[in-house]
């Protein structure tokens, strides 16, 4: 006779393997442990959280009914994460948010491609408090555009190459990259200027 899996101290690969096998209160163990991060995600994607509330549990239907898919070649909540991103876009792109931007127009926004994305490091907040830091960055992601946005969430947070972003965003690699520079600019500005204004 198998042991009863001790749900709130089995690690995850264990719930998912247990979950795959329809038992659904290991799912709900993972779910309990990771809404409060697909939440957060949903939220910093759609600025809304009534949205990003219902998506969250679209992601955690669709999670269920493919559970068993999951191979386990990446981690159960960066395959969530991926989840509720693709979502988020489908989304956007039905609010019709996501318009077409020609690399010659974010060409001229940006200063110029062929700069060829300095990696910009704001630090203008070494004093500040960490979760004061989180809400000016969360303040600043919500001044961007929702193109840029995205592109920063998708490059920074999840660590997608520029491939892979083109293709869910379904636009050329260039326009990647121009959209990417533009955010984090536009970002280090925001950080900077709170900061000044904290020194006056």
């Amino acid at each position: 006779m198998s042991r009863k899996l001790d749900y709130p101290s089995a690690a995850d690969d264990a719930l998912v393997k247990a979950a795959q096998k329809a038992d659904m209160q290991a799912f709900e163990e993972l779910v309990a442990r990771h809404r409060d991060k697909i939440y957060a995600r949903a939220v910093s994607m759609m600025r809304n959280e009534e949205e990003a509330a219902d998506l969250s549990q679209e992601a955690w239907v669709k999670a269920w009914q493919r559970l068993k898919q999951f191979q386990g070649e990446a981690s159960f909540v960066t395959w969530m994460t991926r989840i509720i991103i693709n979502l988020c876009l489908d989304q956007l792109r039905k609010q019709k948010r996501l318009r077409a931007e020609s690399i010659e127009q974010l060409d001229e926004e940006s200063g110029g491609v062929e700069r060829q994305m300095p990696v910009v490091t704001p630090n203008p907040t070494e004093r500040m408090e960490r979760g004061e830091l989180r809400q000016r960055i969360d303040e600043a992601l919500g001044k961007l555009s929702c193109e840029h946005r995205t592109v920063l969430i998708l490059h920074e947070f999840e660590e997608l190459e520029y491939k892979e972003i083109a293709k869910r965003m379904q636009c050329s690699i260039g326009t990647v990259m121009s959209r990417l520079f533009y955010a984090r600019r536009k970002i280090a500005a925001l950080l900077a200027g709170w900061k000044r204004e904290e020194l006056r």
